[in-house]
């Protein structure tokens, strides 16, 4: 048996044709969505993520802005910064670039980000909104991964799914997001006495640790869809290093029916996913604007 891949790349390329609509239809009425990023400090890996959110941003019409801040500004400052941005009605989405240095608090950092330009879907606000079933502006990589497995088709209702690893931007979302979908969802952490008892009885499997092979073949359950959020760079014996996720690929191919790569599985969704709050959140700032000034307003703001 050999599993079918889910291509990253292929199911990013179908968000991106329906955002980029969106943002023509929200252009259409004189708002043109504006996304801010938000760096502080010096990070090369980082550097790399922003240029991919420029591209696509450049690529579905939508604006972008880098903001960077040096290393040892202070919290009162960023959080001063956050407001003006919070209050300008130009810009419709913020997001916050990880990591912050050791001196900043993300939490408090992320809670000053207006939950209506919470693009990275970390404000407690757009947290909470999950466990009601309001999904627009989830975390990105979490509803990437969710997204994943929708395309293999699947109907999530009931379905028995294993989430292992718990983090605040990735596990627990993901958790969250799947039983508003009606899943049965059982999460493991570190304290969890044997995963592979959980993960065998599982009709898909989350991977989000950041543990090379973590996941081998043996772990679960034959035809089952394994999602691998993990990237870890390792090096081989001859020195050549290469980016892998938390899954051992080779022997999970064999047992799964659908698994993801790595790289070209949730990376790339997980971008076209902050597009597509990006356009949420201007169309949510609209509707806003709309019901505080009681009329339907077009560019209330002028052409923005």
């Amino acid at each position: 048996m050999s599993a079918n891949i889910l291509d990253g790349k292929a199911i990013a390329k179908d968000i991106l044709d329906e955002v980029s609509s969106k943002v023509s239809e929200l252009k259409t009425s004189g708002w043109n969505p504006k996304l801010i990023s938000i760096k502080v400090g010096e990070n090369p890996a980082v550097d790399l993520y922003i240029r991919n959110q420029r591209l696509k941003s450049e690529q579905v019409g939508i604006i972008f802005e880098e903001k960077e801040y040096p290393n040892d500004i202070s919290a009162n400052e960023l959080q001063a910064a956050i407001a003006n941005f919070n209050v300008d009605p130009k810009v419709t989405g913020i997001f916050l670039q990880r990591p912050v240095p050791e001196t900043l608090s993300i939490k408090t950092l992320q809670k000053a980000i207006h939950p209506l330009k919470d693009v990275e879907g970390m404000h407690p606000a757009s947290i909470g909104n999950i466990v009601y079933n309001e999904l627009e502006l989830g975390p990105c990589t979490a509803m990437a991964s969710v997204e994943l497995l929708r395309r293999t088709g699947q109907d999530l209702k009931g379905l028995e799914v294993v989430v292992i690893g718990h983090s605040e931007i990735v596990g627990k979302p993901i958790a969250f997001l799947l039983m508003a979908e009606g899943a049965t969802v059982t999460v493991c952490h570190h304290m969890t006495k044997d995963v592979a008892d959980h993960s065998r009885r599982a009709d898909a499997v989350f991977v989000a640790v950041g543990k090379p092979n973590l996941i081998t073949g043996d772990m679960l359950k034959s035809g089952s869809t394994l999602i691998d959020i993990g990237i870890n760079r390792v090096t081989d014996d001859k020195g050549k290093s290469r980016i892998v996720g938390d899954s051992d690929f080779d022997s999970c191919s064999k047992k799964a029916g659908w698994i993801t790569p790595v790289p070209g599985g949730v990376g790339p969704v997980t971008v076209s996913c902050l597009m597509r709050n990006t356009v949420s959140a201007a169309q949510k700032l609209k509707s806003y604007y709309e019901s505080q000034f009681q009329y339907s307003v077009d560019a209330p703001f002028g052409n923005i």
